[in-house]
């Protein structure tokens, strides 16, 4: 019985989600000592309050993935678009019918709910094409410095100077598409002819931009290199429906690439922001726009800047007005920002552990998160089976529904993995493949960058052979005077010799010796000793 009314919970429940408004069926709540299921209290989540957003929490195993199937695919039957990442790539399983079988049909039996296999639209995407399904990828102008800040784990310093870089190229007109822009801007920056650049607007440390470029280089070698770059992704794509009215569930594959997983979700961040600028208001529609799930969510914030959680706060906060819905999906409610959690209306709490004093702590935190109800929920969390559930929810008005510990429906698109000819043939078949297949490298800041370079180089190159060829034409004329300068010194020296008076003696002389030396050589005479 509840404290407060005297009535039982399981009372307050048939009468807390009576809704009369379009509203996905999640299951059917158990009696207030958890015995038994009662199938006339259903257990809904009105269309209208998806975009409050939400949380789906539990310990592994516990059937979170089970969970956002159902969702996905009760949200694509009402015209609404789905994305969702697929960590262990389980949930292709939703384009393909579910074949059904004894546990599913025990399920909805006890739960009183019809039940049907079903092929779902999925479209298949990858980071960069890394995977099955057609390549995403992001410009790093895009994606700003306060994102990738975060994928880089830069200190409040060294995101500030990455600000001041992403300015400076903005400033210059140097597009950031690729990593290699903003390594060639930073190194740039750094350099002898870059330094002067940034004299007006601040400085750039070489000690900052050496920690930044290695961070850049690690994650590049992570996977980054091919997920950001062009053509990028354009986040309309994710609002499509099909012929027959249901919603197109944009499944992003991230199995392949686990090794960075901080690089992926805060890339479902950058989509998240993107679609934020890209909408335009609603205020409160019937429906969501688009609902947009962050499986593994504790990723996101793990390390977080000040201004990566304001920046998710407010994103989470204004979108809603956009008519997109936001839940996250993680282990416990502790993992979400508390300024965060406390905007996901929709909870979805399935069991959790208390193994370690961490455990108990958690537990006691997540218990005191939900409306006082008749359940021990410190109790119930702990020893909830795989596919149950404690639910509370916003009704049509926006209230918090009544706490109700919920046997949660069968997904009827498959559990588990797809065929992969199922797979092919979705990829073959998208209409997304030819726009964003191959790969763009245009010019951009790199190669700009280098132009400029080369041409500093090709003009000091031109100016230094300019500089040798006039030396050299200075130095010949040099050489040329002093030969003159020689010939008129030695010219005078022989005037001076030759006109002296002693010089004209010994010729005399000279020339008397050799007329003698002639006669006698001529004559045959010499003379003879007696």
């Amino acid at each position: 019985m509840s404290e407060q009314t005297g009535t039982s919970q399981i009372d307050l429940v048939r009468e807390g989600y009576a809704f009369t408004e379009p509203s996905i069926v999640l299951g059917a709540a158990r009696t207030d000592d958890g015995a038994e299921v009662v199938p006339e209290a259903v257990v809904r989540l009105p269309l209208a309050s998806m975009n409050r957003h939400g949380l789906v929490a539990g310990a592994t195993g516990t059937g979170k993935t089970v969970t956002l199937q159902v969702l996905a695919e009760q949200l694509s039957d009402a015209g609404v678009p789905v994305f969702l990442a697929d960590i262990k790539g389980d949930l292709t399983g939703l384009a393909t019918a579910s074949a059904g079988g004894d546990k599913i049909d025990t399920r909805m039996s006890t739960l009183g709910q019809e039940w049907t296999g079903t092929a779902y639209p999925v479209e298949l995407l990858s980071l960069g094409g890394q995977g099955t399904g057609t390549a995403v990828r992001a410009t790093v102008t895009s994606f700003g410095p306060t994102l990738l800040s975060k994928v880089l784990r830069l200190n409040k310093t060294q995101e500030s100077s990455l600000g001041l870089v992403f300015h400076w190229a903005d400033q210059q007109g140097l597009a950031l598409l690729d990593l290699k822009d903003l390594q060639a801007v930073i190194q740039h920056l750094i350099s002898d002819e870059g330094k002067d650049d940034l004299k007006n607007i601040g400085g750039l440390a070489s000690s900052t931009a050496g920690v930044i470029l290695r961070e850049i280089v690690a994650l590049s070698a992570a996977g980054g290199d091919v997920f950001f770059g062009e053509p990028e992704f354009d986040t309309n794509d994710l609002m499509r429906t099909i012929a027959d009215g249901k919603g197109i569930i944009s499944c992003l594959e991230l199995p392949g690439v686990q090794d960075k997983p901080v690089v992926f979700s805060t890339f479902l961040m950058w989509l998240l922001a993107d679609l934020f600028q890209d909408l335009p208001e609603v205020g409160n529609p019937d429906k969501p726009t688009l609902v947009f799930f962050f499986d593994e969510a504790h990723l996101l914030f793990e390390d977080a800047s000040d201004a990566f959680l304001d920046a998710v706060e407010q994103a989470v906060r204004l979108i809603r007005s956009k008519g997109v819905g936001v839940f996250f999906v993680t282990q416990t409610p502790t993992d979400v920002p508390d300024s965060v959690l406390a905007q996901l209306g929709n909870r979805v709490q399935h069991a959790l552990r208390a193994h370690t004093p961490n455990d108990a702590k958690a537990l006691k935190a997540t218990v005191s998160t939900y409306p006082t109800s008749a359940y021990d929920l410190g109790e119930v969390l702990t020893s909830l089976g795989t596919g149950e559930a404690i639910v509370t929810v916003l009704s049509e008005k926006g209230a918090p529904t009544p706490v109700a510990w919920t046997m949660l429906r069968a997904p009827q698109g498959q559990i588990g993995p797809s065929d992969q000819s199922v797979l092919d043939g979705l990829v073959s078949a998208s209409p997304l493949a030819g726009r964003y297949g191959a790969a763009v490298d245009r010019e951009s800041a790199y190669e700009m960058l280098a132009a400029r370079l080369k041409a500093a180089t090709d003009a000091e190159a031109l100016e230094a052979e300019e500089k040798a060829k006039v030396e050299a034409e200075m130095d010949e004329a040099e050489s040329r005077g002093r030969g003159r300068g020689r010939a008129r010194e030695d010219k005078g020296v022989v005037e001076q010799v030759v006109g002296s008076s002693a010089f004209r003696s010994m010729l005399r002389s000279a020339g008397t010796v050799i007329g003698r030396e002639i006669t006698r050589s001529i004559l045959g005479t010499s003379r003879r000793r007696r």
